[in-house]
């Protein structure tokens, strides 16, 4: 679900953001993501978000090691995703739709009193973020179809190609990145792939690598 809100450039955004470490999880500009909150401190950060400007900072845990407030470090990386959907479950849970705004620096982790993280974010690197489909016309589509149909096939899973062909360029690399079955290191670099072409070709030499590891084991991996 798109945002209400139109972020003009990097100072729209703020410069202290409430950060959730989530392994695995790659959050992208204009991609959705859903939650399922339970936990009292993730309850408490979207109580918060949502008595301010509704952002979220999604980032990874980076395993090099212990960060300055001795808590798990995090990369230096991640995307602030706008609440667009909220729903409350009756049993305190919180389900949530998330949309990608833009990529951030994490400048330093804030020692706070507060049950969840924040930080001191910078969104100027990647103030390109804010432009809607930008560089589009870059991306080798027909290479991404191609290690999408085989991965498609190597795995037995059902695709919508009808979907799939109207889908513009931005939301189809977005989307099969944020999919796409890596591990954190994987999602991480796609993460910080400086364009839109990089970040497709990233996708499809994943993608063959995981093709061929998968060939030599005779195993399909699906995550």
């Amino acid at each position: 679900m798109p945002s209400n809100v139109h972020y003009a450039n990097a100072a729209d955004l703020p410069a202290v953001l409430p950060l959730f470490p989530l392994p695995g999880a790659l959050l992208l500009p204009r991609g959705q993501m859903p939650l399922n909150i339970f936990e009292p401190r993730y309850l408490a950060m979207v109580d918060a978000a949502m008595a301010g400007d509704r952002l979220i900072g999604i980032i990874q845990p980076d395993p090099a090691g212990q960060s300055e407030i001795g808590l798990p470090m995090l990369y230096r990386t991640g995307c602030a995703g706008r609440i667009t959907q909220l729903a409350e479950t009756g049993d305190g849970r919180y389900l949530l739709q998330l949309t990608g705004i833009a990529r951030f620096h994490l400048a330093q982790e804030r020692s706070v009193e507060t049950l969840f993280r924040q930080g001191n974010v910078d969104f100027a690197p990647f103030e390109g973020d804010l432009e809607p489909r930008r560089g589009e016309d870059a991306v080798d589509r027909k290479g991404i179809m191609r290690a999408l149909n085989a991965f498609s096939e190597a795995n037995d899973i059902q695709i919508d190609w009808k979907n799939i062909g109207e889908a513009p360029n931005e939301a189809l690399v977005n989307a099969l990145c944020m999919m796409a079955p890596f591990g954190p290191r994987e999602k991480q670099a796609l993460l910080e792939a400086p364009d839109l072409r990089t970040r497709g070709d990233m996708l499809i030499a994943l993608t063959e690598v995981d093709l061929a590891r998968d060939s030599n084991d005779g195993s399909p991996r699906v995550q």
